[in-house]
């Protein structure tokens, strides 16, 4: 009897019910947002996406807060870009009560405005997000990435 108890309790524990799917998919929506502004060359939006005391990593650099990433590194880099494109984008998402847990691979390819030249990368990135009375909001994110061999 221990025994089915048991195994029914880590059943239960393990199901994915349609509320965590959902918020999963809204997770998702928040990540898919701030990709695509990075495309679109346009960081207007970014900051409603992050938390107020959010930080940001990149490579092995502490950015700060998303403003002073987005005014001292990101603003200025896309900036001289004339695309900035993904593709091969995967992201896998936990959310566990109010976080979430993503991971996100990726290629990416960025044309330059001066000359036209083109750099391939391959990316990741992991974020933590909070649910808050707005909806879910990164609370942290670090990203990497190295240059693909041309």
């Amino acid at each position: 009897m221990k025994k089915i108890l048991l195994s029914l309790a880590v059943s239960l524990a393990c199901m994915t019910s349609n509320a965590q799917i959902t918020e999963v998919e809204a997770v998702k929506s928040v990540l898919n947002s701030y990709k695509k502004s990075l495309e679109s060359l346009d960081t207007t939006g970014i900051p409603k996406l992050f938390i107020k005391n959010a930080r940001v990593f990149e490579q092995a650099k502490d950015e700060g807060s998303i403003q002073n990433y987005l005014t001292h590194h990101l603003g200025p880099e896309l900036q001289i870009f004339k695309t900035f494109s993904f593709s091969d984008y995967k992201v896998d998402v936990t959310v566990c009560n109010l976080r979430a847990f993503a991971t996100e691979t990726y290629l990416y390819t960025i044309v330059l405005a001066k000359d036209g030249s083109v750099i391939k990368s391959q990316g990741v990135a992991t974020s933590i997000l909070i649910k808050t009375s707005d909806g879910w909001r990164i609370e942290l994110t670090h990203s990497s990435f190295r240059k693909l061999k041309q």
